[in-house]
C-alpha cells in the first residue's frame, strides 16, 4: 500500500503548493488508481492506429476527445466521438476529429486525441466521504441521478468501513429494491460495489486533508462498479481530534469519582433551602457511608459535621469534591482541590458557557487540565451510584436499587428520569447529569459501566456528541456486552460543516446520527417516553433465541394493533406450521381464528390463556411471546396476571426460558395487574398496543447487535 499512498501524497503536495482547495479530474484519476477504485480506462492517441489499438484493448464503445490546450469547447468544434463501436470506427473518428480540430483552428496545438472507455447502463449511484465535526470521516452511500437530491435517501457510516459496514449500506438506502434490478433490469455487482465503499473510506481515513470527496454517478452494473466522475476537496489546515483518553486511565478516575472513600461539599450549608444544605442531607440521608467534609468560609461545623476552610486543611483523602458555590469563585476553589490531588469534581453551578460565560468555562477546563481533575458538568444536578449509597445532588435522596445507569445532558431531563425510576420502582445503578460537559461525557460513562457489574444497561440523553467518534467507539465496544439506550434530542439537519459536496448537501445531521447509532449497536429511543420504558423493560425479558414472534390474545382488535406494531418495531411474525396449528386449536372455540395472532376469544376462562401460553412457551419454534389480554369478567385482570406469572415460573423451571411481554386492554384494575406481571419479569402495559412490543424490539435490536441472535 505504501506506493500507492506515495502516489496520493505527491499528488496533494502538489495541490497545497499550488494553493488549491480541489482536485483536477486528471489529479482524481491517479488518485483513484492509486487505491484501486475503478475510474474509466482512458489514453491518449497520437495516430489512428494507436487510437484503434487502445480502443480495442479496453474493450467498445469508446469516447474519442481531442486534446489541446487551444480548444477548451471540444463538441463545438467537433472534437467529440461518443460511441465508438469497432477499431475501423476509431480510426475512422481519429482522422475525423483531427480534420474538424483543424477546420475550427488551424494553428491549434494538439497533444494527441483522448480514448476513454464508454459507461453506460446499470444503476447510478453516489459513493461519497465528509467530514463531520463531531464524527470525523464518514462515508456516504447513495442513489445517483436526479432524484438523490430531492429524496435525499443516502447512508453514512463511520471511516474506515468494514466490508460488512459496506454490504449493510446497500441495505441501508430507501431505494434499496432498485439495487436487485427491476423490471428485467440487471441486478447490481454488490461485491464490486462495496469494494468502492471500503476503498474510499480507506483513503479519506488515510488523508485527512481530504474532505469530502464523491464518486457521483457512479455505473454500477452486473460486472462491476466505474466512478465517471471524481471530485475530491481539501482542506490542509484541517486538523482530525486528539485520540480519547486511554479507557483504563478513564475507568480509574470514574471509579474513584462515583464510589468515593471521602466527599467534600465546597459550599457545604446549614441554612434550609440553599443547594449546599440540600447536598449534604442528601448524602447524610441517603446512606453514604465513606467520610463527608462540609467546606465553609467561617462555619464551625454543619449538620454534625466538622467544617473545615478549604480542602487543603483536610487531612484525610477526598476522592470527590461537589462544588455548590456561585460560577465565579469555582476556578479558585478547583485548584485548591487540584493542590489537594483530588480526582473529581462535581459542579452544581450555572453561569458558564450556558449563560454566556464561556470564558469562565474555559478557565475551569484549563485548571483541570493542570492538575488532571475530571470535571462532572457545570450546571448539573450532580449524581447518584445507589451501590455506594451516593447522592451527591441537590435532588432528593434515591434508594431503589437496581442494574440500569441513566444519564441527561438536561437537569429537567434528569428529574423525569429520577421521578419515573421511582414511580416505577425501576431500580438503577447510577443518575448522572452531564450538562455542559465541559469535560466527562457520554464515553466516559459508558467506559465506566461497561466495567461496572452493577450495570447491566446504560440509557442516556444527549443534545450533541462532543466526540461522536470516540462515543461511537465506545458503544461500539460496549454494546456487545450491555445494551446502549440513547435518545438523542434536536432532530433537526445542522448539515456538515461544508456542503460544497453532493454528499455535503445530503448530510442531515440527523440522518448521521441514525446510520452511526446503528453501525455500533446503539438503541435509539424515539422519545424520553420510550428511553424511560427501554432502561425499565430491556433487563427484564431474557435474551431470544431466534426471530419468531408468536401473539396470543383474547381481543381481535388488540391481536390487529400488536400485529402493526411488530411489524413497525422490525420483529417477525412467525409462519404457523400446521402442526403447531392444529395444537393451538384444541384450546380455542370454534369461532376463534388460528394461525398468528392466535386469537382465543374473549369469553374464555383463565385455563385457555394458562393452555395457550404453556404451548407457546414449551415449543420451541416459537421464540418470543406477545399477549393481548382482554378484561372480562369470566378472566378478571389479577387472575389473568397471576395465572400468567404462575405459568411462566413453571416453565422456566423446566427450561423453557422466553421473553414475554404484555398488553391489557381493560378497565382501571388493569393497571394493578400490569404492575404485577412487570414485578415478576413480564414486561406489560395497561391501555397500549405499542409499548410491549417496542421494548421487545429494543430486545432484539440489542440481541442482534451483540451477536447473540
Amino acid at each position: 500500500m505504501s506506493n500507492s499512498k506515495d502516489a496520493v501524497r505527491k499528488v496533494l503536495d502538489a495541490v497545497k503548493a499550488d494553493k488549491r482547495t480541489s482536485l483536477t479530474a486528471p489529479e482524481g484519476k491517479v488518485v483513484c488508481d492509486a487505491y484501486g477504485i475503478p475510474v474509466p480506462k482512458e489514453g491518449v492517441a497520437k495516430s489512428a492506429a494507436e487510437a484503434a489499438r487502445i480502443a480495442s484493448d479496453m474493450g467498445f464503445p469508446v469516447v474519442m476527445k481531442i486534446v489541446s490546450p487551444d480548444i477548451l469547447h471540444k463538441t463545438e468544434a467537433g472534437g467529440v466521438v461518443v460511441g465508438v463501436k469497432s477499431a475501423a470506427d476509431a480510426e475512422k473518428s481519429y482522422e475525423a476529429i483531427l480534420a474538424n480540430a483543424r477546420k475550427y483552428k488551424a494553428d491549434a496545438k494538439i497533444d494527441g486525441i483522448q480514448v476513454q472507455q464508454m459507461l453506460g447502463g446499470g444503476t447510478e449511484v453516489i459513493v461519497g466521504s465528509i467530514t463531520d465535526g463531531s464524527f470525523g470521516k464518514l462515508v456516504a452511500f447513495g442513489l445517483g441521478g436526479v432524484l438523490v437530491e430531492i429524496l435525499k435517501d443516502i447512508t453514512f457510516r463511520l471511516a474506515p468501513a468494514t466490508k460488512e459496514d459496506a454490504l449493510s449500506m446497500l441495505d441501508g438506502i430507501q431505494a434499496h429494491e432498485m439495487l436487485k434490478g427491476v423490471r428485467g433490469g440487471e441486478p447490481v455487482n454488490r461485491e464490486a460495489l462495496a469494494d468502492v465503499i471500503v476503498k474510499v473510506s480507506q483513503l479519506v481515513s488515510d488523508f485527512p486533508e481530504i474532505v469530502e470527496l464523491d464518486l457521483n454517478p457512479v455505473f454500477a452494473t452486473s460486472k462491476n462498479a466505474i466512478a465517471a466522475d471524481v471530485r475530491i476537496v481539501v482542506d490542509f489546515d484541517y486538523k482530525p481530534r486528539p485520540a480519547p483518553r486511554p479507557t483504563e486511565e478513564i475507568v480509574a478516575a470514574m471509579s474513584r469519582i462515583m464510589q468515593p472513600k471521602g466527599v467534600a461539599v465546597i459550599g457545604a450549608s446549614a441554612e434550609d433551602g440553599k443547594i449546599g444544605n440540600s447536598v449534604m442531607k442528601n448524602l447524610i440521608n441517603g446512606g453514604y457511608k465513606g467520610e463527608i467534609y462540609p467546606i465553609h468560609p467561617k462555619a464551625e461545623e454543619i449538620l454534625g459535621y466538622k467544617a473545615y476552610k478549604s480542602v487543603k486543611d483536610v487531612p484525610g483523602v477526598i476522592d470527590t469534591a461537589v462544588f455548590a458555590i456561585p460560577a465565579k469563585f469555582v476556578a479558585g476553589a478547583l485548584a485548591e482541590c487540584g493542590e489537594k490531588k483530588i480526582p473529581g469534581a462535581v459542579l452544581i453551578p450555572s453561569g458558564f458557557a450556558e449563560a454566556g460565560a464561556p470564558e469562565l468555562q474555559a478557565e475551569i477546563v484549563e485548571v483541570g487540565k493542570k492538575y488532571n481533575i475530571r470535571l462532572m458538568g457545570p450546571n448539573i444536578y450532580g449524581f447518584y451510584y445507589t451501590p455506594a449509597n451516593l447522592c451527591a445532588t441537590f435532588c432528593t435522596a434515591y434508594d431503589v436499587k437496581g442494574h440500569a445507569a441513566l444519564s441527561s445532558q438536561s437537569g429537567g431531563i434528569g428529574m423525569a428520569i429520577i421521578g419515573f425510576s421511582r414511580s416505577a420502582k425501576m431500580g438503577v445503578s447510577a443518575i448522572v447529569g452531564l450538562g455542559n460537559k465541559s469535560d466527562i461525557d457520554e464515553d466516559d460513562l459508558l467506559a465506566f459501566f461497561e466495567q461496572d457489574p452493577n450495570t447491566n444497561l446504560i440509557a442516556q440523553h444527549c443534545e450533541d456528541l462532543k466526540d461522536g467518534r470516540a462515543f461511537a467507539e465506545a458503544a461500539k465496544r460496549v454494546s456487545k456486552k450491555k445494551p446502549v439506550v440513547v435518545l438523542k434530542a434536536g432532530r433537526t439537519s445542522a448539515g456538515a460543516k461544508a456542503a460544497s459536496s453532493h454528499t455535503g448537501a445530503l448530510a442531515g445531521n440527523d440522518k448521521i446520527y441514525e446510520d452511526v447509532f446503528k453501525q455500533s449497536g446503539v438503541i435509539r429511543a424515539r422519545s424520553l417516553r420510550q428511553l424511560l420504558e427501554f432502561a425499565r423493560g430491556v433487563p427484564v425479558l431474557p435474551t431470544p433465541k431466534g426471530e419468531n414472534v408468536l401473539i396470543i390474545t383474547g381481543a381481535g382488535g388488540s391481536g390487529v394493533l400488536l400485529s402493526d406494531s411488530v411489524v413497525d418495531n422490525g420483529l417477525s411474525l412467525m409462519q404457523m406450521p400446521p402442526d403447531l396449528d392444529a395444537a393451538f386449536r384444541k384450546f380455542i372455540p370454534p369461532f376463534g381464528a388460528a394461525g398468528n395472532p392466535v386469537d382465543i376469544t374473549g369469553g374464555e376462562p383463565p385455563i385457555t390463556y394458562v393452555n395457550t401460553v404453556k404451548l407457546g412457551l414449551s415449543d420451541e419454534r416459537i421464540h418470543a411471546l406477545i399477549l393481548g389480554y382482554w378484561h372480562t369478567i369470566v378472566t378478571p385482570p389479577m387472575v389473568f396476571a397471576r395465572n400468567m406469572v404462575e405459568v411462566k415460573k413453571e416453565m422456566e423451571a423446566k427450561g423453557f426460558v422466553k421473553p414475554i411481554v404484555a398488553s391489557l386492554a381493560g378497565d382501571v384494575e388493569v393497571e394493578e395487574a400490569a404492575e404485577y406481571l412487570y414485578q415478576n419479569g413480564i414486561p406489560a402495559y395497561a391501555y397500549s398496543t405499542e409499548l410491549p412490543v417496542e421494548v421487545l424490539g429494543a430486545k432484539y435490536k440489542w440481541a442482534r447487535g451483540a451477536g447473540l441472535l
